[in-house]
């Protein structure tokens, strides 16, 4: 393995910082939908779509992005920073949005411009790192966890609300663009500019291996946003009907809801990266298999944990957010390694925006199962989703390993 230089670690520290700030835009309006629900008397299904939307939106950033080849056009310092900027216009926009349908356009906005932010990222430390880019990248995504946790603590001080969380991530998502700007170059391990190609799809969807490590991905994805977008509602739920509210130092349901939803999402920075250095060493389907096993065994108890005692729910929360990001970086990682060299790009931006697809329908689906049957329910179906993710994951380990006997 070749040394790792100070210039690259140092190209690491500054696009986690970025990306920390940048994508904490993605869950101020999940962290606010309380707020934003008694605002305009929303249901809590309308509440939902705050978030839903922003998925929407990150799909259709993607596929413009990709259409208009933008990232191989730009600088990616440029591209980067002019999508944190704008990103954090739309949002901070919210907080003079007239009506619930204006919210909407502007949060479909933010998602679409966080499209500049959160992939851009990827290619741009893969350029530093190749050896060790499983490490590089689980950080990246550790760093970008965390940041979209931060709402969720922010709306933990006292007299906060709106003002605090839609231009306290503004503020810190546009600084981010400009620190990108200032500071980043792209490193010596740069990639072939190619065009993205539907043309190119058929070639992935009919590659096996592509389709088992895609479908993984979609495993994942299926429990990972409706996750981190409802885990702060549960604990509102959760703290709002025990006993334990009161004794937290003063610190009201509402309170301890944001301070709880905040660490079982932000504890997930460090299962990214420390999955990423695991995946390095003892390979990438191995990973993603663990890891799913182990959220998705969480999501399947999460739910009918109301009447527990405190330190449970959130030693089994904690534990869940560790483990339902750890493998997040090694999909799109094990994509470039076994789909066809001259396909990797339409592969990659295939399993993002099928991903976040699912993901605008896993929210609405969680969101209407609690309202209908609870949240037992409604987190244990999340629990379907690794479960088929693991089968798709085998089976690759295996193709994998048969290929490399023969």
């Amino acid at each position: 393995m070749a040394p790792i230089s100070r210039r690259a670690w140092n190209t690491l520290a500054l696009l986690a910082v970025a990306e920390l700030m940048g994508m904490s835009l993605w869950f101020t309006a999940s962290a606010l939908s309380p707020e934003l629900a008694a605002q305009w008397g929303l249901s809590e299904a309308q509440a939902g779509w705050l978030t839903t939307v922003v998925q929407l939106g990150f799909v259709a950033g993607t596929a413009v992005a990709a259409f208009l080849n933008l990232a191989d056009i730009f600088p990616a310092a440029r591209y980067f920073c002019v999508s944190a900027l704008l990103g954090a216009c739309v949002n901070a926009a919210v907080l003079v949005a007239p009506d619930y349908g204006s919210a909407l356009v502007l949060r479909f906005l933010t998602g679409f411009f966080l499209a500049g932010v959160y992939p851009p990222a990827m290619k741009m430390i893969a350029t530093w790192f190749r050896d060790a880019r499983g490490f590089a990248i689980g950080t990246i995504v550790g760093a970008l966890t965390v940041g979209k946790a931060v709402p969720y603590l922010l709306t933990s001080v006292e007299g906060g609300g709106a003002a605090l969380v839609l231009a306290g991530a503004s503020l810190a998502c546009a600084a981010s663009g400009l620190l990108v700007l200032a500071t980043y170059r792209d490193g010596p391990y740069g990639f072939e500019r190619r065009p993205f190609s539907w043309r190119l799809a058929g070639t992935v969807v009919r590659h096996r291996e592509t389709r088992l490590a895609i479908a993984g991905y979609l495993g994942h994805m299926w429990e990972l946003y409706p996750m981190w977008a409802m885990i702060t509602l549960f604990f509102g739920d959760y703290f709002a009907g025990s006993a334990a509210a009161p004794d937290a130092g003063g610190l009201s349901a509402a309170a301890l809801a944001g301070v709880a939803g905040f660490g079982a999402i932000a504890i997930g920075g460090a299962g990214a990266v420390l999955a990423g250095t695991w995946a390095d060493r003892l390979g990438r389907e191995r990973v993603t298999i663990w890891s799913m096993a182990v959220s998705g065994a969480c999501a399947a108890v999460m739910g009918w944990l109301l009447a527990a005692p405190p330190w449970l729910v959130v030693a089994v929360a904690g534990l869940w957010g560790f483990a339902v990001v750890a493998d997040s970086a090694q999909f799109s990682a094990v994509v470039t390694e076994v789909a066809p060299r001259h396909a990797v790009g339409t592969a990659l931006t295939l399993q993002t925006s099928l991903g976040f697809l699912l993901t605008a329908a896993t929210i609405w689906m969680t969101v209407e199962l609690e309202i209908r049957y609870g949240w037992g329910v409604a987190f244990g179906v999340l629990a379907l989703g690794p479960w088929a993710g693991i089968v798709a994951m085998r089976r690759l380990q295996r193709l994998r390993a048969d290929a490399t006997r023969r």
